[in-house]
């Protein structure tokens, strides 16, 4: 039987650092006590951001080089590249097909995953599903990629949360099963909660929208505790049923959405797991939104976190909302540096 596995995957935070520091100077008569408040809930230190002359697609190509590289193939031996994101590079044409060109992955189909920061375990479920159905299919290249920085008012606050960045890994055949199960949730009656209001077929750009700001992201209301505290929880029951496996004994690692510390370790501890199994990124890049879950993947690995022959359960949420989970299993054939 035909199964597909991660063999490598990729990195990428640009070079400009915006410490804490910074935004509290920059927050002081806005709001001058909400770094001080949100910095212990997100475990957010520190975040990256990219020079004025990237886009999201320029995140995408640095970390697809990386995973391509450490792969051992080149970009025409790519059959399809599937990016992830909320923060494209434009409407239209998919950033995905950017990507392509700037790749020069003259082989390879291509298309945007757009359930936002769920879209990495999303994408590499997908990615499964062509292996394992299109015998014609070797490589995929499957990124996550954010600069919802980019979007926003730098006025806002919650401009806090936001890091640049990107995570890319190639998908193979593989004799042995590596991408397993996946789980998915999704509630539509929220979309209204955080969003980019202005520059879609609702409202098209125009001149009042821009003065008062409906082009930036904006976040109208929170979303409740238990969407993740519930539905992380509930996901990961699920995958771990399909493929007969213990949560507690199995799984190595979780990778969660990189947004709050928080509701990491409630998520954890309602799962009776040690804390100690979460791999965490945001204290070192903020949160990179699309890029978070493939980028804890990546910096998992390098740190001998997740390695051959472990299980890793891969959890995201995004706005809308949408839920999604994978579990993967390192296989032998993962590359790393």
């Amino acid at each position: 039987m035909r199964h597909a596995a991660i063999v490598s995957t990729g990195l990428y935070v640009p070079p400009i650092e915006i410490t804490n520091d910074e935004l509290r100077e920059r927050y002081r008569e806005v709001n001058p006590e909400f770094v001080d408040k949100l910095e212990p809930k997100s475990g957010i230190l520190t975040r990256f951001a990219a020079p004025e002359d990237m886009a999201t697609s320029d995140l995408a190509l640095h970390a697809s080089r990386q995973a391509i590289e450490r792969a051992g193939i080149s970009p025409e031996d790519i059959d399809l590249i599937l990016v992830g994101t909320d923060s494209p590079d434009h409407i239209t044409p998919s950033t995905s097909v950017i990507l392509q060109g700037k790749l020069a992955a003259k082989n390879a189909g291509t298309f945007d995953v757009g359930c936002a920061c769920s879209s990495f375990p999303t994408a590499t479920a997908t990615a499964a599903g062509f292996i394992k159905s299109q015998p014609w299919m070797s490589n995929i290249l499957v990124v996550g990629a954010y600069m919802m920085r980019r979007l926003a008012d730098p006025m806002d606050p919650l401009t806090f949360l936001y890091g640049d960045g990107a995570g890319a890994a190639i998908v193979q055949p593989s004799e042995t099963p590596g991408i397993l199960s996946a789980a998915f949730r999704a509630d539509g009656n929220y979309a209204q909660d955080w969003k980019i209001q202005m520059g879609g077929t609702v409202e098209p750009a125009n001149e009042e929208g821009l003065r008062e700001g409906r082009h930036f992201v904006r976040m109208t209301q929170s979303y409740p505790p238990e969407v993740n505290e519930g539905g992380w929880p509930a996901m990961l029951h699920q995958v771990a049923a399909q493929d007969g496996f213990s949560l507690h004994e199995d799984v190595a690692t979780f990778i969660f959405t990189q947004v709050r510390r928080r509701t990491i370790e409630k998520v954890m501890k309602r799962l009776e797991i040690p804390m100690e199994k979460a791999h965490l990124i945001m204290q070192k890049y903020g949160y990179t939104g699309s890029a978070c879950i493939p980028m804890a993947l990546h910096d998992a690995i390098e740190a001998g976190a997740a390695k051959p022959g472990d299980l890793v359960c891969l959890v995201g949420s995004g706005v809308g909302y949408n839920q999604a989970c994978v579990a993967v299993r390192l296989t032998d054939a993962l590359r790393t540096g």
